[in-house]
């Protein structure tokens, strides 16, 4: 009417009703309540996030300096129990010396180096802490491509602790020249995020950020060690102080096809057999074709790695290999892996 649009109260409430705040029908005004799903998931997440720094460790032969000051290096840890125990990467303190814990609130803390295993890429650090906030580490991962997430880290600089970058989940299952598998994200990652957590929307840490592609035209390519994969390496250091892996005892070797990606039920090629392995025991010899694993088909080296995190050494499994021209089933012992 006159140019103008009107609409019926009735309707226009119906429809604030639907969003977020309150409606006053005495003044005929609306509050909006906002509240940013991002920032609720870092107020509840960042407490359990820490960064860690320390000095290079000095290799056989180098001497000290007077700039030994500036030698060093930093990473991102989260918290695993409250009383002090700090789950990272090896590659961010295996190599260093003299660590040192920054907690959220700013207390500093000497760290100690407890496990590390540089095949997973984890490690335990130590802080004399009690009281810290414990993260939430999903226990079962339910995540699917295009699931927001949140990198909580310390990216370049130890001044820029506890930074917060958000994206989405760009891929599952990812090898990156990695023992098992990888989660994909294009939240930012950076040097000196590694260690720090992968966030999904409801503040549970479902990875351990781990590393990214990084060269002239290439971003937003990172990567999350999986909940799943922390929970089993740490359970391994608290059992028994380190990753008490099971192998086959033998070397394999991807096919053509799986080695570029592409899609294959290809099986793996036995290029040698370790002595006294359960592998040498139970007959299998350089050339044969392994398919299965328990019934489980298996078409990389990572699809291996990944199966047999539901083992111990000293257990049986069966295999389905092609030996001499002929489809048989093995039973193996597995060895532990050294």
């Amino acid at each position: 009417m006159n140019g103008d649009v009107y609409v019926k109260l009735s309707d226009l409430k119906g429809l604030l009703s639907a969003s977020s705040g309150s409606y006053d029908s005495g003044s005929g005004t609306y509050t909006f309540e906002t509240s940013d799903p991002i920032v609720e998931i870092a107020k509840k997440t960042s407490p359990s996030v820490v960064a860690i720094i320390g000095k290079s460790q000095l290799k056989s032969g180098e001497s000290s300096s007077k700039n030994d000051r500036f030698n060093l290096i930093h990473g991102t840890g989260v918290v695993w129990e409250s009383n002090g125990w700090i789950v990272t990467n090896a590659h961010v303190v295996k190599d260093m010396a003299q660590i040192t814990v920054v907690t959220y609130d700013g207390h500093q803390y000497a760290g100690k180096k407890m496990y590390v295993d540089e095949e997973s890429d984890l490690a335990l650090v130590k802080i004399d802490a009690t009281d810290l906030v414990k993260a939430t580490f999903a226990e079962k991962l339910d995540v699917e491509v295009g699931d927001p997430v949140i990198a909580i880290g310390t990216p370049i600089s130890f001044t820029l602790r506890n930074t917060v970058t958000s994206g989405i989940i760009s891929g599952l299952g990812r090898s990156v020249n990695s023992t098992y598998r990888l989660l994909q994200t294009d939240a930012a990652i950076n040097p000196g995020n590694s260690g720090g957590a992968l966030v999904n929307a409801k503040g549970e840490v479902i990875g351990i950020n781990s590393l990214k592609y990084a060269a002239a035209g290439i971003d937003n390519i990172g990567f999350a060690i999986p909940s799943e994969t922390v929970i089993y390496v740490i359970n391994n250091f608290m059992q028994y102080g380190k990753v008490n892996r099971s192998t086959l005892g033998m070397n394999l070797e991807e096919s053509w096809a799986a080695v570029v990606g592409l899609p294959t039920e290809d099986p793996l090629k036995v290029i040698t057999v370790n002595k006294n392995s359960g592998a040498e025991k139970t007959g299998v010899v350089s050339g044969d074709l392994l398919y299965s694993i328990d019934g489980v088909s298996i078409n990389t080296i990572v699809d291996v790695n990944e199966l047999l995190k539901k083992y111990t050494p000293g257990q049986t499994v069966t295999l389905k290999m092609l030996s001499g021209g002929d489809l048989v089933e093995r039973e193996l012992v597995l060895s532990e892996s050294k």
